[in-house]
């Protein structure tokens, strides 16, 4: 069985009920390939909207949740929360997370664990920003965050990686193919030697960072890439082509 391709759609700070309107109305028009999950990230205060109006084919997926049940943390949604509104999915560490909150590797880490100890999907993200990969880096930076993530975790089976590199999101810049390919492969070459080879073999591995409905059948194509996380290309129809991008 090959890895299922998985494409996740972040709208950030973004949505209008009216707007969100329009986008379930192209998810639902579609048609989204069968074979390829779609899972889409949603604020916080429009998941359980959009949880009872989705498309039966789309997932639904809190963009953040701390790592406790409840208690005193003002403004922070629970996994439980979450649950028990049907939501199933959760990205975390995203790289607006990592920079303008100041999240670090290790608090991502717990994030993770204590969400899959609480029965949700996890997109976790990771991604050098400019200044690493001028640096040369990029794998020193992307092994680091996954390793911090392999301390606190066993079970990857519901965990999907989100290789973002910083300095390609909202920015038009996209990482070539080739660069991108470079990075997955290396990844996942570290995943087999340092977690293990069936982890490395079965874990997904998302590329993100201004993919767009005419660069994703070529990124969609490359062997170690297995989805995307889409940003502001998420809240437009093209959407649906890029959803669609290894039909």
């Amino acid at each position: 069985m090959g890895r299922k391709f998985v494409v996740g759609g972040n709208w950030k700070m973004n949505g209008t009920k009216a707007q969100i309107n329009e986008i379930l109305g192209f998810l639902k028009a579609g048609p989204l390939n069968a074979d390829t999950e779609v899972v889409i990230g949603v604020p916080a205060i429009y998941l359980d909207y959009v949880k009872s109006n989705a498309p039966a084919n789309v997932e639904v997926a809190a963009q953040n949740a701390y790592k406790a049940e409840k208690g005193a943390f003002t403004g922070e949604t629970s996994p439980l929360m979450l649950k028990d509104i049907g939501v199933n999915w959760v990205i975390l560490g995203h790289s607006e997370r990592r920079q303008i909150f100041g999240e670090s590797d290790e608090l991502i880490a717990e994030k993770v664990a204590f969400a899959l100890s609480n029965g949700l999907k996890v997109i976790a993200c990771i991604g050098e920003t400019l200044d690493e990969r001028d640096a040369g880096k990029t794998e020193e930076v992307v092994f680091r965050q996954t390793q911090a993530i392999a301390n606190q975790i066993k079970d990857w089976s519901n965990v999907v990686l989100a290789y973002e590199p910083v300095w390609a999101i909202g920015t038009g810049k996209t990482a070539t193919p080739q660069q991108a390919q470079e990075v997955h492969q290396s990844l996942r070459q570290w995943i087999s030697k340092n977690i293990s080879p069936e982890v490395a073999n079965a874990v997904r591995i998302q590329y993100g960072g201004s993919v767009t409905g005419a660069n994703a059948k070529e990124l969609g194509s490359q062997a170690d890439i297995d989805g995307f996380l889409v940003g502001g290309a998420s809240l437009k129809p093209e959407f649906v082509s890029i959803v669609n991008a290894r039909q």
